[in-house]
């Protein structure tokens, strides 16, 4: 949507530069409105290089520009395909947050839809964030802060994502190729059962597991159980859609971890990727070596 103001804060970046209060490194920014709140039509520039990190605003004032960009080069290829998923603080408010491309702004996140901490994905390709303070006559008290991850749409289990494809998930199992690629590069792979299932919201269920064996993980997501329990146990979250039954068979369970949460991604019974693991070893076509014993 082309709002006729936008071309006025774009060019203020370029004509005004605010002298601003900020801490930042290339993963994480954090600044303050009251450094510009003389001059409230200045657009700061913010430019983030990491996978992952955190924009923390205090006290809005104005507009901020956020460019998010993997620490690659561009002729690298690892741009194609990739999204940006934001998920805000519930406790954020003070800012509208738009995609900005070329002067053309769309709102991706209203300031009375924050509370919610929803999680919203775009394109990298689609441009970049375009922050904007609510005007207000008291600024006090008001923080707009936001989570950010860069998520590759391709890949074992990426279609189980429910926030890059929102009504596009699908349960199509993965295939022997994605299922050897998971189990060494997913942020968690391990084999299970699942134990129960919650109730849920967005079109997805926290889901407990127990696994017997444990090959990866990132951010502790599972935990140990103890000498005795000789297990680990954690959430996964699993596509309202794509049904699990507890009890019965022992599942390898790999996905991605967003944002401290674990989400199901290939997950064939664990006699079966026994069975493929044999195979691919024997062919030598196994992307990496696990103790399946």
């Amino acid at each position: 949507m082309l709002r006729p103001w936008a071309a006025h804060w774009i060019a203020a970046v370029l004509l005004c530069g605010a002298v601003a209060q900020y801490s930042s490194d290339q993963c994480s920014w954090r600044g303050s409105g009251l450094s510009h709140e003389s001059h409230r039509r200045d657009v700061e520039q913010v430019y983030l290089r990491c996978s992952q990190g955190s924009l923390e605003w205090l006290y809005p004032t104005g507009a901020i520009i956020v460019n998010l960009r993997p620490n690659t080069e561009p002729s690298s290829g690892h741009m194609a395909g990739l999204h940006v998923c934001i998920k805000p603080h519930t406790y954020s408010q003070g800012a509208h947050v738009y995609l900005e491309r070329a002067g053309d702004l769309t709102l991706l996140l209203a300031e009375k839809d924050q509370a919610q901490g929803t999680v919203h994905c775009f394109s990298l390709a689609d441009g970049a964030l375009f922050v904007e303070a609510v005007p207000q006559t008291d600024i006090s008290r008001r923080i707009t802060a936001f989570q950010y991850e860069l998520v590759p749409s391709q890949g074992p289990g990426a279609h189980m994502y429910p926030y890059l494809r929102p009504g596009l998930v699908t349960c199509k199992p993965c295939s022997d190729e994605e299922v050897l690629m998971a189990v060494c590069t997913s942020d968690f792979a391990g084999s299970g059962i699942f134990r129960g299932v919650a109730s849920g919201t967005n079109g997805h269920s926290p889901t407990v597991v127990t696994l017997s064996r444990l090959f990866r993980q990132k951010s502790r997501v599972f935990a140990w159980s103890g000498a005795r329990g000789r297990s680990w146990t954690g959430r996964i979250n699993v596509p309202t859609q794509c049904g699990v039954h507890p009890g019965g068979d022992e599942y390898l369970l790999t996905g991605p971890v967003h944002f401290g949460e674990a989400w199901l991604g290939c997950a064939p019974r664990y006699k079966d990727f026994l069975k493929l693991y044999a195979r691919a070893q024997k062919a030598g076509t196994n992307p990496c070596q696990i103790d399946t014993a």
